[in-house]
């Protein structure tokens, strides 16, 4: 009955600021700060306090992170999930039918799995980085995720972090590369392309920038899925206070 009544005042709130604003236009700004703040006593009406809101979201993002990078540190993170692998570069598939009928389709292989070997190798990196931006979060940055999007959290963390996750994930990567072959294996196939006559020219890629932004854009697919889950799937929230937060403490 309670909730009933505060939905009820709410509307009430709503109707009368609309109609008010048909009147003075000057004060709408002013009338839809007091709908905010309404909305958001009713967003903590079930006893759910500024810190705790905050403290729930911060808690998702470092369950959702530390899982999306679990997922994909392992082997076959990348190379063995068809929506994350990393493929060859445009510029390789535009000529992969030639490359392959001279006779070098292992040589094309071998390289799309050593780099997602380096990805795979790398995306431990993120995890730092990642639990350092959920720190600073704000009760505002907190709000906005909660009642945003259902990727809303993935995309507040994407814009806080990619600048910074491909400065570091680029030198571990190059690092990474090294240990599972990548270099030698790109170089060893542009040698051999460059001797087939019609194309007869570099591949062009820089696969340090190459490797880093693609197994970026995997981290960040499955940390979204994390994300999903935490809000849709009532048994992917894992503590109570994810279950208070996410679920109205049911």
């Amino acid at each position: 009955m309670r909730i009933l009544n505060k939905s009820m005042g709410i509307i009430m709130l709503i109707t009368f600021c609309l109609v008010f604003a048909s009147f003075s236009y000057a004060g709408l700004g002013d009338l839809l700060k007091d709908i905010q703040k309404t909305l958001g006593k009713s967003t903590t009406s079930r006893g759910l306090s500024q810190d705790k809101i905050g403290n729930g979201l911060k808690e998702a993002l470092r369950i959702g992170a530390e899982n999306a990078v679990k997922k994909v540190s392992i082997l076959d993170g990348y190379y063995g999930n068809p929506e994350i692998r990393i493929t060859l570069p445009d510029s390789v598939l535009k000529v992969e039918k030639v490359i392959r009928t001279f006779g070098y389709g292992s040589q094309l292989d071998a390289f799309t799995e050593s780099m997602n070997r380096a990805a795979e190798k790398a995306a431990p990196a993120a995890r730092d980085l990642f639990w350092g931006t959920v720190k600073g979060m704000t009760f505002e940055d907190a709000m906005k995720i909660l009642k945003g999007r259902d990727n809303e959290a993935t995309l507040y963390l994407k814009d806080k972090t990619w600048d910074k996750l491909l400065e570091t994930f680029k030198p571990v990567v190059n690092q990474a590369m090294g240990s599972v072959g990548v270099t030698k294996r790109y170089q060893d196939l542009e040698a051999r392309v460059r001797n087939i006559p019609v194309i007869g020219q570099s591949l062009g890629v820089d696969i340090d920038n190459y490797v880093s932004e693609k197994a970026l854009n995997g981290l960040f697919l499955m940390l979204e899925k994390e994300e999903q889950k935490i809000r849709k799937d009532p048994a992917a929230r894992v503590t109570d206070l994810l279950k208070e937060v996410f679920g109205g403490g049911r």
